[in-house]
């Protein structure tokens, strides 16, 4: 699809670059945040295609305004973290977000909503665990924090107002998304696999994050869909078979792996949503540098 689309969260890490991806794809962008004129949209500003509103989607009737006029939306915002704020206003604070959105789409027949779920509703920050690996998208629910309910919370929802509406609903489960600077930091990982077992040494690239909103928004769907989306590899220099073995000896495999292939499947996103990373730290720091 093409047309008029609402990025909410649109001043976020994640909202700004699928701002410009969607506008590089010929799209027309309404974007929408609770901040006002965000300086992480330098390049939109001055675009006739881009249009920016300032809105608290806590409230319904900012969540209708917002998404007056659009064909769909890609839902980014939300409390993006556990422990930024106390457990109680974060679950909140989501759960309003995602309900008002969801609902005022419906309301306005959007043609689709594309929002970010989270990796953490499979079981991070695994003190116990995985039941297997690679994680895919049956690994689920297992919330460890009010942000993970949060998110389960909001997949149900989606899943009911999807059958009710008509409306194909795409959750994204992002993995750690991050910007190619942040790769310089990587190196402190290898010495300590502990330090990043908390989400099997996953990521993704902010770009690639971009690309899987938009592809949410084309690919040929229906009802309610979950995809985890993460990077093709891992953050670590050790090869993935070894990591497990290492620190998660107990946990079967359910098939053999690539040298550092991600521990999160992304097979359901390559195959219904055509999703293929584009970037890796690699492709700044070198393969495996220093490989173990």
């Amino acid at each position: 699809m093409t047309g008029r689309v609402c990025v909410t969260g649109a001043a976020g890490l994640t909202g700004s670059a699928t701002v410009l991806e969607l506008l590089e794809h010929g799209y027309e962008v309404v974007g929408a945040d609770v901040v006002a004129h965000p300086a992480s949209l330098p390049a939109a500003w001055s675009r006739e295609d881009f249009r920016y509103l300032r809105c608290d989607l806590t409230d319904f009737g900012d969540a209708v305004d917002v998404l007056a006029g659009v064909d769909a939306v890609v839902h980014l915002a939300n409390v993006p973290a556990p422990g930024l704020r106390p457990p109680t206003r974060t679950f909140t604070s989501n759960t309003a977000m995602n309900s008002n959105v969801f609902l005022a789409a419906a309301q306005l027949g959007l043609r689709r909503v594309v929002w970010t779920s989270s990796e953490t509703t499979l079981g991070l920050d695994f003190d116990t665990p995985p039941l297997y690996v690679p994680l895919d998208e049956e690994h689920y629910p297992f919330p460890t924090s009010t942000y993970a309910l949060s998110k389960v919370v909001a997949e149900t929802m989606a899943g009911h107002i999807a059958s009710w509406s008509g409306i194909p609903f795409v959750a994204l489960r992002l993995s750690n998304v991050m910007r190619p600077e942040q790769y310089s930091g990587f190196p402190r990982f290898w010495d300590d696999p502990a330090i990043r077992k908390f989400n099997l040494w996953s990521y993704v690239d902010v770009r690639d994050a971009a690309l899987a909103c938009r592809l949410g928004l084309e690919a040929d769907l229906e009802g309610a869909s979950s995809f985890i989306i993460a990077g093709a590899d891992t953050v670590m220099n050790t090869p993935s078979a070894q990591l497990l073995a290492e620190i998660f000896p107990e946990v079967p495999l359910r098939r053999p792996f690539a040298t550092f292939e991600s521990l999160q499947s992304i097979d359901r996103a390559r195959r219904e949503l055509g999703f293929e990373p584009k970037h890796s730290w690699r492709d700044h720091l070198g393969d495996g540098a220093g490989a173990r």
